[in-house]
């Protein structure tokens, strides 16, 4: 991969005395958000199938809640989410503490008409006027691009939200398909990105006719459109760390988010199903040291290509909902 590993890490790592100072402040690490000029905490606070986990919904916007006063200041939403569930706890913290977070939501829509009016729904229910990032929601082929980018597509629609200033920065997302990923990001001047990233690196491509694997060379979002958003200087968003949970067989879920935060990204988002876990990710966090490149080698080893090509036919149905 052709990226200054070294150079990025060199920002990234973590002192002994640093860690020690980000624990007592009772915040996150953070890194810049690529050429934006914001800076966020290194772990994302994920509102997608696992904050809905939290079946009720008192419990959860009181999760959230905590969350923020941990150092979970990026909150991770969508549209889709449990059909606007996830927005609408989301929206019941913002009402009060929009201020103290940096919020992004995602849009499903293809078409321009319907993705106004997502925009304009998802705003309703977070209760605010402005999101900080704005997503086209699970980019799936090159088909799927192209109905994005057409004259009535949805990319149009989330350009003209940052015109207007309803979103700071906008960007695309996905887990399916890395060369179409690498493709919008060579065709558009995105401020940033979500994409799978993690130590399967899945190496397939898949037909419009389903879960058909083609292999390939090394087709993975990390050696695709990785190096694209690098060169471009986004903000980098890692997702799917843990493999919707399908790795944490083979290693453990610290060295599986660590390698994500030893890639060039800005921050890695994650769900958190049981309160526990936002203090133990807190922990993670402000302890983390990027790992060497033959521990990463190690890992995607442990990994190996069986689970690969599972992983990879998961995700080319999954639905982010």
């Amino acid at each position: 991969m052709s990226i200054s590993r070294r150079a990025f890490l060199g920002t990234a790592a973590l002192s002994p005395l640093a860690a020690k100072a980000f624990a007592a402040s009772g915040k996150l690490p953070t890194r810049a958000f690529g050429k934006t000029g914001a800076t966020v905490p290194i772990i994302a606070f994920g509102c997608g199938s696992r904050y809905l986990a939290y079946k009720d919904d008192d419990e959860a916007v009181g999760i959230l809640s905590r969350a923020i006063d941990l150092g979970y200041t990026y909150i991770d939403t969508a549209n889709n989410y449990g059909n606007g569930k996830s927005e609408e706890r989301v929206g019941r913290v913002m009402a009060k503490r929009r201020g103290d977070v940096f919020l992004q939501t995602k849009i499903a829509a293809r078409k321009g008409d319907e993705a106004q009016r997502q925009i304009e729904a998802s705003l309703k229910r977070l209760q605010t006027d402005k999101l900080d990032v704005l997503h086209i929601h699970s980019l799936t082929s090159m088909e799927d691009l192209t109905a994005i980018e057409a004259a009535d597509g949805v990319l149009k629609v989330v350009q003209k939200a940052k015109e207007q200033k309803v979103a700071r920065f906008i960007g695309i997302t996905g887990h399916a398909n890395p060369a179409a990923m690498q493709a919008a990001l060579e065709r558009h001047d995105f401020d940033c990105v979500q994409m799978a990233l993690n130590a399967a690196r899945a190496r397939m491509e898949f037909d419009d006719k389903g879960p058909n694997p083609i292999p390939m060379a090394d087709a993975s979002y990390e050696t695709l459109a990785l190096p694209v958003a690098v060169r471009k200087k986004m903000g980098i968003i890692a997702m799917k760390v843990f493999g919707q949970d399908r790795l944490l067989d083979k290693t453990s879920p610290e060295k599986l988010l660590y390698y994500a935060l030893s890639l060039p990204v800005s921050l890695a988002t994650v769900g958190m199903p049981k309160p526990d876990l936002l203090d133990k990710n807190v922990a993670l966090a402000r302890s983390f040291a990027p790992l060497a490149p033959g521990e990463m080698q190690t890992l995607r080893a442990a990994v190996g290509d069986e689970r690969s090509r599972e992983l990879a036919l998961f995700f080319a149905n999954h639905q982010d909902a």
